[in-house]
Formats: C-alpha cells, sequence, structure tokens
C-alpha cells in the first residue's frame, strides 16, 4: 500500500507538467487516437456462494496500466478503448485472505461529453478478460496433512480466467484522466469443490492518469 501511495504523489507532482503541453489527449472535432497511463487503487471482494461461505471482506490491491483509444465517428464522440492492465484483486478478513492478480485486457464504449472548454466527461461501459497470473490463499483454519495449507496458491482453488463488465465515469481536464468505476464478473472462478460453491470477483476502483 505504501508503495501505491508512493506512486500515485509521483504522477500528481508531474501533473502540471505535464498539463501545459497540450490541450487534450483526443479532440471531439476529428477523428483521432490517443494513448494513456493510469495508476489506482482497487476495493475488491469476492461475491457468490463462496463468498457467502467464507464471509470474505474488501482487499485493497493496485491498478497500473497503458491504454489506447480510437474514435468510432467523426461525427458522434464515441471511442473504443482498450489496452492492458496489471491489477490486484481478491479478498480479505482478518488473518484470512485470497490474493488474485491478474492481467486484464478491458474494451470499454465511451461516450464523450464537453463540459467547458477544457474539461470532458467520458462515462464508459464495457466487458473485461483477465488471466491470472499470482496470488497467494490464507486461511489459519484450513491445515493440510503437510501442516502448510495456511499460505498456498489461490489457483488451486480459483480459476486462471476471469471476465465481466465494467461500468464507470472518466474526466479529463487537459492531458490529465481520473475516473471512477465499478466492475463485476460474471464467470464463476470457483473450481471444483466438495461444497460446490460458485464464486465471482467485483471491485470498486479509482484511477488517475495522462492521454497522450
Amino acid at each position: 500500500m505504501k508503495k501505491l501511495l508512493v506512486a500515485i504523489m509521483a504522477v500528481l507532482m508531474a501533473a502540471p507538467s505535464v498539463a501545459q503541453t497540450g490541450s487534450g489527449g483526443f479532440t471531439f472535432s476529428e477523428s483521432s487516437v490517443y494513448y494513456g497511463l493510469r495508476l489506482g487503487v482497487n476495493f475488491a471482494g469476492i461475491g457468490g456462494d463462496y463468498g457467502d461461505h467464507i464471509d470474505l471482506g474488501t482487499k485493497t490491491g493496485m491498478n497500473l496500466g497503458a491504454v489506447v483509444g480510437l474514435r468510432l465517428s467523426e461525427t458522434t464522440p464515441v471511442f473504443l478503448e482498450s489496452g492492458l492492465y496489471y491489477t490486484e484483486r481478491g479478498a480479505k478478513k482478518d488473518k484470512a485472505k485470497v490474493g488474485l492478480t491478474y492481467f486484464e485486457v478491458p474494451l470499454l464504449i465511451k461516450y464523450g461529453i464537453q463540459a467547458t472548454d477544457d474539461i470532458a466527461v467520458l462515462p464508459y461501459v464495457g466487458p473485461y478478460f483477465s488471466y491470472g497470473i499470482a496470488g497467494k490463499f490464507k486461511n489459519p483454519s484450513e491445515i493440510d496433512e503437510n501442516g502448510n495449507g495456511y499460505n498456498r496458491s489461490s489457483y488451486k482453488r480459483f480459476k486462471h480466467w476471469d471476465m465481466g463488465f465494467k461500468v464507470g465515469c472518466g474526466a479529463e481536464y487537459n492531458k490529465l484522466y481520473a475516473e471512477l468505476g465499478y466492475q463485476f464478473g460474471v464467470a464463476n472462478i470457483a473450481k471444483e469443490n466438495p461444497a460446490d460453491l460458485d464464486a465471482s470477483g467485483h471491485a470498486l476502483y479509482f484511477n488517475i492518469g495522462v492521454n497522450f
């Protein structure tokens, strides 16, 4: 968490110099492509039968990504944005924790609204596709026959692949960008288990960044 706060402060300190270099990462008056960097925080959880059974709460994690956007119409400010994110999700309560770290690719449709001469508002919605690359499952009450069940890979309990949808709203001032959104999984990420529990991930997230 300390590393995340340091990284956010670094982006904020660099933001004024970036903002002076242009009037925005894209324009509503013509076809355009834009690129962006994102850094932020997740407040994630696990729902479904699994979440109810284990009674896990919210886990805080980091988002880090690069995006590219394309205007789809010369007459309407509709954009398609995708990219690649490193994102930390899962769930946590007391000493029990499920850590799920993913590479994520979103496919978002954004609609641009020119709020002022310098500020654009961009509500969006779209699917995301994730693949788990790391994670730890910790539960002091579950110890296997070798006595080491307290700390093991999350992917012995959960599938690597996940997908779902994102909905949110971004705002851009000059080249500076911020967004608030919510993502919810529609895939069952739980592996087969004796209790036949299903699970799905969800997260409230906040990102800041720049568009070029």
